[in-house]
């Protein structure tokens, strides 16, 4: 049952920062806030970075906690945003908000936790209190996923007057979706871990970032993404951020592109969301060959080639035939 509210815009608006998050507490206070409560943690994070030399899995122990401060934060607010643009749904969208909010937090929360227990907090089954630790962010990540593909139906249900800008937020929300469930792909255990289970060592980590070396090795700055081997969390990261990079799409193509029909408009958002979901594929499947992103094969090189070729004379195509049209 839908319920009267606002009426969604119709294009990206420039809007003050008060204007801009006015917006986001008609939406959801509690999402806000979660998402604000980021800042804080993101701060307490860097501290930590300073002043405490503690390596968990080969990297600085407060980097994850301020990843995952500074990507939620974003992922949060950009959700909002897109919950700006659907009409009515104000119990759905609440129970969406909510979930999310807690997920999110409860996620952050327990990341951060185990960093001051010294431990890391991902594929941890060591005592019986870390694989609950673990199993319980699973549990709410899933839920986190789950409110996602509903919001992603409600805006693919949604009718805008500017069908390309639509299109560019549903084709985001459905990315972010994409990319967030590579991470199912990182918590089977590998065979080494396998292997060491069956000689009776039982499985005090089942699960990894990376694939064909252990999780820790050398890895790029801040990043931590393997450069010796296969690291699921390339697609991942590419993946959950195209939510923001097909809204920027969105916004100019909207800005640029005006003297274009809409068919066209909505041609040239649609092939770059594609085109952005095959990128997630090809990134996914070079590192499930145990390759790094620092070292491609001339197979993902083709492969990547091809795609920006195929998008390129896509788009070119797309206004070649709109300046004709015009």
């Amino acid at each position: 049952m839908q319920n009267a509210t606002l009426a969604p815009a119709a294009a990206p608006a420039r809007d003050s920062t008060r204007t801009f998050f006015q917006k986001l507490l008609r939406v959801s206070p509690f999402f806000t806030f979660a998402g604000l409560t980021m800042v804080p943690l993101a701060l307490v994070a860097i501290i930590g970075l300073i002043v405490d030399p503690q390596v968990i899995t080969g990297s600085p122990a407060w980097i994850k906690p301020l990843k995952f401060a500074i990507s939620t934060g974003i992922y949060t607010f950009t959700v909002l945003y897109l919950l700006t643009f659907v009409e009515g749904h104000r119990r759905t969208i609440a129970i969406i908000t909510n979930v999310m909010g807690v997920g999110l937090l409860v996620e952050v929360g327990l990341i951060t936790m185990q960093v001051v227990r010294g431990t890391t907090s991902h594929f941890n089954f060591a005592t019986p209190f870390d694989g609950a630790v673990f199993e319980t962010m699973a549990v709410f990540i899933v839920l986190v996923w789950t409110m996602g593909l509903v919001a992603a139906i409600l805006l693919l249900r949604q009718r805008l007057p500017d069908a390309a800008w639509a299109w560019s937020l549903r084709l985001g929300m459905i990315t972010a979706l994409v990319g967030m469930a590579v991470a199912f792909l990182m918590t089977t255990p590998n065979a080494a871990q396998l292997a060491n289970a069956q000689a009776g060592h039982g499985l005090p980590i089942g699960g990894a970032h990376t694939v064909g070396v252990t999780d820790g090795g050398p890895g790029l700055p801040l990043l931590g993404w393997s450069t010796v081997a296969g690291d699921l969390r390339v697609p991942h990261f590419f993946g959950l951020h195209g939510l923001q990079v097909l809204l920027i799409v969105g916004i100019l193509v909207a800005q640029t592109a005006a003297w274009l029909d809409m068919r066209h408009r909505v041609a040239i958002v649609v092939t770059a969301g594609v085109a952005y979901l095959a990128l997630i594929g090809i990134l996914t499947w070079q590192a499930l060959r145990a390759q790094s992103i620092m070292h491609p094969d001339a197979l993902t090189l083709v492969s990547l080639a091809a795609l920006a070729l195929a998008t390129v004379g896509v788009v070119g195509g797309v206004l070649v035939h709109g300046r004709r049209a015009a």
